[in-house]
């Protein structure tokens, strides 16, 4: 059971503390983690659908959202309905979360009950191909009738686009896109004598220390352990009670921001989790970059919030020059520092690290099912039009994540003009990355939370996290099964 490996996870940790770690060889990842080395298919007869078969079809699309995501969909699909040229109906049903969403999926696999278009993770994705569930795309995509233009592809960032092809297989098309950046306070970092943003993980351990020391030199003693990098980490408070009869369900466990957080530092020191088609954790470059975190936070330079504290207001009244969030979250940064009257200048950054910056780009995906020629080209249809520029606009002034298509831009520039984070988290889509592209992500970024959440809860020493990344990358093979 999976969730007996987090448990021996948090186990091993703590032994590792006291153990030194060696580098070992990589691991041959196992044949069921690969990606799907599925060939591109000959065109498809039911592309040649003709435009007439379409009329009164219904599909059912199921959604990991609720709120303000979902009502906004909600109104998409009713615009559809009623626009669309083929006479397609879709109907829609939220699953309330992406957990949910994945296991009610699975179950429904090859039966009626599936639904013909799912918003889900691409690791999910990958998944369900794996059984022969998915949708190739491509035939859909280049179709010179129902397919996207060569401009239309061009106009989708590659860092977008490419996360859900892999090995001549598209098991998807991107739905949302967002990631996690270094909130940087400008005008506090300028009364502290720096002209300029940090450009490597030196300048930033420079900043971060300076603040912390101001907290340590005034008069209030309450505050002395802020001032430097609040560090986004989640406490694991539901693991204990997790039922031995539970399915994992790593929504409610972890927030998937630690491992995205630890990730972009990975990255940034030039490292990362992947080596060919496995995993790979224990690198001299991972262990500079977890040894730069926890030696920060040993000296101060860094700090963790307690459970369900209010970290933007905490940005906001100036206990941190350093903050992470992701992009989703920073009208919640920016209505925070209305609240406290703060008029200080703030800004994003992609991680600073010694060999370049680090910028993980994760979101969900445009899944379609198999089912029937005509219920397959009507989900696409519905997915090619969701794409459209008029439609990404929309959902970039809803949501505050990343824009799908770069023209968008155009008609979102008042949009910039009055969400100027915004506006630099878009400007440093050049400089990022992809998550990795196997199914068993799904788990393994669960893992990589847990142990990086694990260096400050269980404090280890900056020596020792070595020993995290051995103990990571071992599970990791095994999640990797």
């Amino acid at each position: 059971m999976i969730h007996r490996r987090r448990l021996i996870l948090l186990a091993a940790l703590i032994l590792s503390a006291c153990q030194p770690a060696t580098v070992t060889p990589t691991a041959v990842p196992s044949a069921t983690d690969a990606p799907p080395a599925t060939s591109t298919p000959k065109v498809d007869d039911s592309i040649q659908i003709q435009k007439e078969a379409l009329k009164g079809v219904t599909i059912q699309v199921w959604t990991p959202w609720f709120g303000v995501e979902q009502n906004l969909f909600d109104s998409q699909v009713q615009d559809f309905n009623q626009t669309n040229e083929w006479g397609i109906k879709v109907q829609s049903t939220s699953q309330i979360n992406y957990t949910q969403l994945y296991q009610n999926v699975a179950a429904s696999l090859n039966s009626p009950d599936q639904p013909d278009l799912a918003i889900a993770f691409p690791e999910h994705a990958l998944e369900w191909n794996a059984s022969g569930s998915v949708v190739n795309l491509n035939n859909y995509v280049n179709d010179p009738r129902y397919g996207l233009s060569s401009a239309d592809i061009k106009d989708i960032p590659p860092v977008f686009w490419n996360q859900d092809s892999v090995n001549g297989t598209r098991v998807g098309a991107p739905a949302e896109r967002s990631a996690r950046f270094i909130l940087y306070n400008v005008s506090w970092a300028r009364e502290l004598g720096f002209d300029s943003s940090p450009q490597t993980s030196s300048d930033f351990q420079q900043q971060a220390c300076r603040a912390h020391q101001t907290m340590l030199t005034d008069t209030d003693k309450t505050n002395d352990a802020y001032g430097g990098w609040l560090i986004d980490t989640n406490p694991i408070a539901t693991l204990s009670q997790l039922k031995a009869d539970q399915p994992l369900d790593w929504s409610n466990l972890v927030n998937d921001a630690d491992s995205i957080t630890a990730l972009s530092w990975m990255t940034a020191f030039g490292g990362g989790v992947l080596e060919g088609n496995g995993y790979r954790f224990l690198t001299p470059k991972n262990i500079a970059a977890f040894t730069f975190i926890k030696q920060l936070y040993d000296d101060g330079c860094a700090w963790t919030a307690q459970p369900n504290a209010d970290l933007p207001a905490a940005f906001a009244s100036r206990k941190a020059i350093f903050a992470t969030a992701g992009l989703e979250e920073l009208p919640d940064y920016a209505r925070a520092m209305a609240a406290a009257d703060n008029s200080d200048e703030w800004t994003v950054l992609s991680f600073p690290g010694d060999a370049q910056t680090g910028l993980i780009v994760y979101g969900s995906s445009y899944v379609v099912l198999k089912s029937t020629p005509e219920k397959q080209l009507a989900s696409w249809l519905f997915v090619r039009w969701l794409l459209s520029p008029e439609n990404q606009t929309k959902w970039v002034q809803v949501t505050n994540l990343f824009p799908l298509r770069t023209s968008s831009l155009d008609a979102l520039s008042d949009y910039k003009n009055t969400h100027p984070q915004w506006a630099a988290a878009v400007a440093l889509l050049p400089q990022a990355q992809m998550q990795p592209q196997l199914a068993s992500w799904r788990n393994v970024r669960i893992m990589l939370g847990d142990g990086f959440n694990s260096m400050f809860r269980l404090n280890i020493p900056a020596g020792q996290v070595a020993a995290v990344l051995a103990q990571m990358e071992s599970i990791s093979r095994d999640l990797s099964k």
